[in-house]
């Protein structure tokens, strides 16, 4: 089965970081990182990747009624944004081939079908990958205002931060690769 490639548009923020500025009015967003799997004319779609739901990766194998693979065990499935919170989505590398997958690059995709959750006990099927439950999604032009606003930045995604490090340091570590001083992030106001 191909997958769906994501959006190339010029202005595509698919597979970008939005940080959540330090003025986000919205307290489900605030000090969020979102990784984005889709941005095109219609909108952007993303999921949270610093924000622990009450759900542990263990209720997952265990709905499924398979042995939790001991690299998932302890760790929490996130809160991917507030929209379809009843619903799990994977963000995963390889990308592999799913019942319902997203491609966001070549090495990279978003699943949401339940036959992924035994790929999750084979190492060499996904060999790494972020749970959640909800997204996050912008409406036409909805996001490009709260860029213009201040609300968000963006940078280039960053698979050591996507992966590899724990959720409660990827705020701190996607802002380093931008190289902000948060005390001076504080300060801005204003429009770009």
């Amino acid at each position: 089965m191909e997958l769906p490639k994501a959006a190339t548009t010029s202005f595509s923020l698919a597979n970008h970081f939005l940080i959540a500025m330090p003025c986000m009015q919205d307290q489900f967003f605030r000090d969020s990182v979102v990784y984005l799997c889709e941005h095109n004319a219609e909108g952007a779609m993303g999921i949270i990747v610093n924000k622990p739901s009450p759900i542990m990766m263990d209720l997952l194998f265990d709905s499924a009624k398979t042995p939790t693979p001991e690299r998932f065990h302890g760790q929490w499935v996130l809160m991917g944004g507030p929209i379809q919170v009843d619903r799990g989505f994977l963000i995963h590398t390889p990308t592999g081939s799913w019942e319902s997958s997203l491609l966001v690059t070549d090495e990279v995709a978003m699943t949401t079908s339940r036959d992924i959750i035994i790929g999750l006990t084979q190492d060499d099927e996904v060999k790494k990958a972020v749970a959640t439950i909800g997204y996050s999604s912008w409406n036409a032009g909805q996001l490009e205002q709260e860029l213009a606003n201040n609300s968000w930045i963006s940078v280039p995604a960053d698979m050591k931060i996507l992966f590899d490090i724990p959720y409660k340091q990827r705020y701190q570590a996607a802002l380093k690769l931008l190289n902000i001083d948060m005390a001076k992030l504080s300060g801005l106001t204003g429009h770009a």
